[in-house]
């Protein structure tokens, strides 16, 4: 089973006076860029927080938050930046006054304005964190069955996929045989009209007629194709992350398929290749978004 790189998880608790909220999103990315947003007093648990996310989340652009709101928010206010309120409110003030505009709160707006108010939010007790800690990991599994479920509907969708490419190679098992006899009559009528009939070596022109079909033989390539889009399907089934490996198989049933185009001189074979390519690159573009 795939995941997708695409995840969203979010969970919070409200303990009355405390609301702890964590968040965490992503979207796909060859490597872990993982960004955290966490408060300053749970700075020093950001590694254990980051080596939990490298061994779970492994790949993908994810964005981690974890946002703390107090029912009031003088708890924890240890005093006011006297200077640096003064500086905003007479900014404030010098602005107002240059607009005309006055009667508004502007001590109010000040002391909404950023490190006015300082809140003792040096550390964090062990209690506070295992509260912390467990919301994290409820986020993180709410993260993870989303990404299960989105990687769910891709494999449906590339399973549907290569079931559309072995059914066009199935048609170009049909429509095989009949190129032979048109490659015949074709190279006969050309000569017959450039050197005439009597002047024909049948039995050359069946060794060459030979040395050419043989250049045209395709059979090594479909039986590679069938191949490598069996292994796709099995490896869709394992548990691990694969989805840089089927990256690299939906190279090799590129590969084949492009032989078989260039070998095919057929036109109703080549329209069945170029279906082929068609679901080929869907194929590729769902697999970037695999984990």
């Amino acid at each position: 089973m795939i995941k997708s790189m695409t995840g969203y998880g979010i969970a919070s608790f409200d303990s009355g006076s405390t609301k702890y909220t964590v968040e965490i999103k992503s979207l796909n990315s060859k490597f872990l860029e993982l960004s955290l947003r966490i408060p300053k007093s749970f700075s020093e648990k950001e590694f254990q927080l980051r080596n939990e996310c490298n061994k779970q989340i492994e790949r993908g652009k994810v964005n981690l938050s974890i946002n703390v709101e107090q029912a009031d928010s003088s708890v924890k206010a240890a005093g006011i930046d006297n200077d640096l309120l003064k500086n905003y409110y007479n900014q404030l003030k010098a602005v107002s006054e240059e607009l005309g505009e006055h009667g508004g709160n502007l001590l109010q707006l000040a002391l909404g304005l950023p490190e006015v108010v300082k809140y003792d939010e040096e550390s964090v007790s062990e209690e506070e964190w295992k509260i912390v800690e467990r919301t994290f990991q409820q986020a993180l599994s709410a993260f993870q069955k989303f990404r299960a479920d989105e990687g769910n509907v891709l494999e449906q969708d590339v399973k549907m996929r290569i079931g559309s490419i072995l059914k066009n190679l199935e048609l170009v098992e049909i429509e095989e045989p009949k190129r032979i006899p048109v490659i015949r009559e074709r190279l006969a009528l050309f000569l017959n009209d450039s050197v005439g009939r009597e002047n024909v070596d049948q039995n050359r022109f069946e060794q060459e007629l030979i040395y050419y079909i043989d250049k045209l033989d395709i059979t090594e390539e479909k039986i590679r194709l069938k191949s490598h889009c069996d292994y796709f399907i099995e490896t869709l089934k394992n548990a691990d992350a694969n989805g840089k490996k089927l990256g690299f198989i939906s190279q090799e049933i590129g590969r084949e398929i492009n032989t078989l185009g260039s070998k095919a001189n057929d036109a109703n074979i080549q329209k069945l290749v170029v279906g082929m390519k068609e679901e080929l690159e869907k194929i590729k573009e769902q697999l970037l978004n695999v984990l």
